[in-house]
């Protein structure tokens, strides 16, 4: 088969080909029913019932490909995406100081977020040794800095010097590409063990649990950003209708991951107040039963709630209370 005249017409949907977003992001397409076979030692697969193809990239390259219009769609972390903007500023600050910038040469680049996808939450966290001498960002100034989130640290460091030299920082503007005191040392896998062996003063990395951290005899002492999982677009994708049906099915796996479904019977009497205890995400399915003055009602309840929820329920006088999974949904 030639896979590259077989992505013609194809939506193209980056996603990560390994780390701690990989597994997650398949179980999201299992539930959204995008189906493919991913053959060995290859990067792309053709989704067998829809036309997508989906491409396996690292994640941090995803915010490139997707930003730079080369796919259409894709899941990263949002800590990529920051980093990835930060270094288009960096680049574009260093061409405006030079004579090979003009505005004609600005094309629309960038990508655009569509949804928090729920998973793979951590921090972007500045680290230093447990036992050493810094007790603060500001410490950290004119010292060696190891990450492999290059642009993001010089960005915050950047900004860091400017307060320092009394300088009013705006929070939303750019210091991308600015001369720094610090340096900054980029490095590719095991950061965490820059410190230790000489490498770096203090490290930004991405704290999940914060066991590797502990492990490594770290502590954090600041936040860069905080990140998860997120579904982004191009500005321009090559099928907007099937970027919004992929956005829908996903959503709607979200969605059905957050809640479940309640149903009970109680009093036509007490409706009022049970339906209280479930309002449901727009309103409650409410239906009579042959029985006189009892109605059986039926309500999305937050997972993470529907324990109180039930002896909330009990107190009010429900009964034949049921909680189901729900495997997708539709609508906002």
């Amino acid at each position: 088969m030639d896979l590259v005249n077989s992505l013609e017409g194809r939506l193209l949907f980056a996603v990560p080909k390994k780390g701690r977003l990989l597994q997650a992001a398949l179980n999201l397409l299992e539930g959204a029913d995008i189906q493919f076979k991913r053959e060995n030692r290859l990067d792309i697969a053709l989704v067998k019932n829809l036309p997508i193809a989906l491409v396996f990239l690292p994640a941090a390259d995803i915010p490139t490909f997707v930003g730079e219009g080369r796919v259409d769609i894709g899941i990263t972390g949002y800590d990529q995406v920051q980093e990835h903007d930060a270094g288009v500023r960096a680049i574009a600050r260093a061409r405006r100081m030079s004579n090979e910038w003009s505005p004609k040469d600005e094309k629309p680049r960038g990508c655009d977020t569509i949804l928090d996808l729920g998973f793979g939450s951590c921090k972007l966290q500045i680290q230093v040794p447990a036992k050493g001498e810094y007790q603060t960002d500001k410490d950290l100034i004119g010292k060696n800095i190891g990450t492999s989130f290059v642009h993001l640290a010089s960005e915050y460091f950047a900004r860091l010097e400017l307060e320092q030299e009394g300088i009013k920082v705006d929070s939303t503007a750019s210091y991308a590409g600015r001369k720094l005191r610090t340096k900054i040392i980029e490095l590719s896998g095991s950061v965490e063990a820059a410190c230790a062996l000489g490498v770096a003063d203090g490290i930004v990395d991405l704290v999940e649990s914060g066991e590797t951290m502990k492990a490594a005899g770290l502590k954090a002492i600041e936040t860069v950003v905080e990140t998860s999982a997120i579904l982004i677009k191009s500005k321009a994708p090559s099928n907007p209708a099937m970027v919004d049906l992929i956005a829908a099915r996903i959503n709607g796996v979200i969605t059905a991951q957050k809640y479940v479904l309640c149903q009970y019977n109680v009093p036509r009497a007490q409706l009022v107040d049970a339906t209280k205890v479930t309002p449901g995400k727009r309103a409650p399915t409410v239906t009579s039963l042959e029985e006189d003055g009892w109605v059986a009602v039926s309500a999305m309840v937050e997972k993470k709630r529907i324990a109180p929820v039930m002896d909330d329920l009990t107190k009010v006088g429900a009964t034949d209370i049921l909680v189901l999974d729900i495997h997708n949904t539709r609508g906002s």
